[in-house]
Parts: C-alpha cells; sequence; structure tokens
C-alpha cells in the first residue's frame, strides 16, 4: 500500500506542477486602462475633449452641390459676363476644424476651414484650399476670416458688399445684447477690373469697425470700412425684427468712392421680408435699389473700370426659398432680376442642395 500511495501520490505531484507551468504559459498582460472620449459642452453642441488633454474638438462642414442660371455662365449680378454658356454647375466639399480651451486669459480658440471646389473636368477649374484660419484668444481675433461686411440680408438678392473676407487683426467686445469691435484689414492684391486708376494696390491696409445691439426680436449693426490706399470708405446699416410670421430686414449703403468694401454704388437701400411658413420652409421676397452705381467697361465684361461713379440707377428683385428636406439636410432656389440703366436687363438664380454635418 505505501508503494500505490506514493506512485498516486508522485502523480498528482507531477500534474499539480505541469498544470501550472501551463497556466504560467498562457497567462497575458493586463489590458492599459483605456480613456474615453468626453463630451465638451462648454462651447456648445458638438464638442469633445481631445484625450489626454483639456481642449475640445469639433468637426464640421458641408458638401453641396449647385446649379447657376443666368446668362454669361451664371456670373453674379453686377458683373454681366458676356459669355455664351446659360448655366453652369459645380460641387464644393468644406471641412472644418474648431479647438477651444479655457485659460486664465479667456478662451483659446484655433480654426480651420478647408474648402475644395470643383466645377468641370478640367483640374484647372478646381482647387481646394483655405478658406478660414485664425486664432483667437478672449475678444483678440488675428488671421483669414470673414470681416462683417458679410453679414448681409438673409435671402438672396441684396447686393450689400464687394470684399468681405481678408487677412485681419480684430478686437471684439461682446456681451450678447451689445457688440462692438475694431479690425485692420489687408487689401493687397484686391482689384476691380482695370484697377489703374483706382490707386496702388500693393501693401495695402483698410480699417473697419461694427457696432451691433439686439433687444428682444429686433436687432441692428452699423458698420464701416475706410480703403486707405484709395481714401475711400463706405458705411452699412442694417436693421432686422421679427414681425408677425416672418423677419422683416432694411439695409441701407453709402460709398464716398469706389473701395473694397463696397464698389457697386454711391449708395443703395435694400429690404426683404423672411416668411417661416412652416418648421421647415422660409420664402424670402427682396428687393434693391443701387443709386449712381460704378463706371463700367461694357466691352470687358462690365468690370469697374476706375473710381468714378456714373448717373445711372440700377434695381434688383427676387425671391428665395429655404427648405429643410431632413437633419442635416436642406436646398435653396433663388431667382433674381436686375435692371441697370444703358445696359442690358438680366435674370440670375441657383439651384443648391446641402449635406451639412
Amino acid at each position: 500500500m505505501n508503494i500505490k500511495s506514493l506512485l498516486i501520490g508522485s502523480a498528482a505531484a507531477l500534474a499539480a506542477v505541469s498544470g501550472a507551468k501551463a497556466a504560467d504559459a498562457i497567462v497575458a498582460a493586463e489590458p492599459e486602462p483605456l480613456e474615453y472620449v468626453r463630451v465638451c459642452d462648454a462651447f456648445g453642441a458638438g464638442f469633445f475633449y481631445i484625450p489626454g488633454t483639456e481642449t475640445c474638438l469639433k468637426f464640421g462642414g458641408y458638401v453641396r452641390f449647385q446649379t447657376d442660371f443666368q446668362r454669361g455662365n451664371g456670373t453674379s449680378a453686377g458683373t454681366g459676363n458676356g459669355g455664351t454658356s446659360d448655366w453652369d454647375a459645380f460641387t464644393r466639399a468644406q471641412f472644418e476644424v474648431d479647438t477651444r480651451t479655457d485659460t486664465e486669459l479667456g478662451a483659446l480658440r484655433g480654426f480651420i476651414g478647408f474648402r475644395g471646389n470643383a466645377d468641370n473636368g478640367s483640374s484647372a477649374s478646381s482647387s481646394v484650399f483655405v478658406d478660414q484660419a485664425f486664432i483667437e484668444l478672449g475678444g483678440l481675433k488675428v488671421g483669414k476670416f470673414y470681416n462683417w461686411w458679410d453679414d448681409d440680408l438673409s435671402g438672396e438678392t441684396d447686393l450689400l458688399s464687394s470684399n468681405t473676407l481678408f487677412n485681419s487683426i480684430r478686437y471684439s467686445y461682446d456681451t450678447g445684447a451689445f457688440a462692438v469691435g475694431l479690425s485692420v484689414d489687408e487689401l493687397e492684391g484686391i482689384s476691380f477690373g482695370n484697377d489703374v486708376a483706382l490707386g496702388n494696390v500693393d501693401n495695402n491696409v483698410g480699417i473697419s469697425g461694427s457696432i451691433a445691439g439686439k433687444i428682444g426680436g429686433a436687432t441692428a449693426s452699423l458698420i464701416g470700412g475706410y480703403d486707405v490706399d484709395r481714401e475711400e470708405g463706405a458705411v452699412r446699416l442694417i436693421a432686422t425684427a421679427d414681425i408677425g410670421p416672418g423677419t422683416l430686414g432694411l439695409a441701407g449703403v453709402y460709398a464716398s468712392g469706389v473701395n473694397s468694401y463696397y464698389a457697386l454704388s454711391e449708395w443703395a437701400v435694400a429690404v426683404e421680408y423672411a416668411i417661416k411658413a412652416t418648421d421647415r420652409l422660409t420664402i424670402t421676397p427682396g428687393a434693391q435699389w443701387l443709386g449712381n452705381v460704378a463706371v463700367k467697361n461694357p466691352a470687358d465684361g462690365y468690370s469697374i473700370v476706375n473710381a468714378d461713379w456714373s448717373n445711372n440707377d440700377a434695381w434688383t428683385a427676387g425671391l428665395t426659398v429655404d427648405y429643410k428636406i431632413t437633419e442635416g439636410l436642406s436646398t435653396k432656389v433663388t431667382a433674381n432680376y436686375y435692371d441697370e440703366d444703358n445696359r442690358p436687363d438680366f435674370w440670375t438664380g441657383f439651384v443648391r442642395l446641402q449635406r451639412s454635418f
């Protein structure tokens, strides 16, 4: 019995040792703890924390397909391109990266907006470029971004600016109900056709400013811009108010001469009424009168040729329809008529489908 017990005990011991070695051979290293993406709601919807940092990140943008209609291949009103095509289709892709961090000096923001346009099969007509790129800390903003002149009426009939995108240094103070700001803008390279009579466009700068306020359903903004090289400037007032089923918008512009901010006419008044027909449908009729439009040359497509105002007046009227098909997908259709003294009148318009994210 002793020999038998010894053999059984030895076998059990060997089995236990073998089992222990086998178990040691297949033991995997413990996984590293994962840091899950956290939602950052301090700066609005869509932001999340970059893992391992206190910086909030948001991606956005859109894909747009649009077909422009006008004699001259869809050129906008006021230029009168003499081309032969009556329509032009193009596709645009916009991708935006927005980063924000709370600091002891205020919110630190970095923004990049990439844009790509594809007009037709030729690579020469397609491009990818930086649309906007800026740094913002508190009220200070530097980089390439849209000026206050870009904030016009909501429809597609008004003609209330000439250039709106500059490399700038801006400081703004905004309380929500009241905002004021001042900007220094680089105007180098901006011209209007034959720019010989408009002054030197190299090393040119501009000064622009804005005062805006909001009370209930009414808003008002007064902006101005001064083109240093051309020694000309412009001011613009826009007011909106919620009235009935929509929003009434009124605007007025005065320019001392052709300048980088407004080069269309000596003065102009515009009106629109954005009717909120349903939660998804907005219908906006609009009209504008332009007094003493800039001198233009019919031989090169009615481009502006000097800093003088003409004695010609012009008016435009049209309709814009915005419809939200579903969340993130919308369409816009507009048609506008333009009539100017001593030149052919014409229609412009477009049909747009846009997926935003």
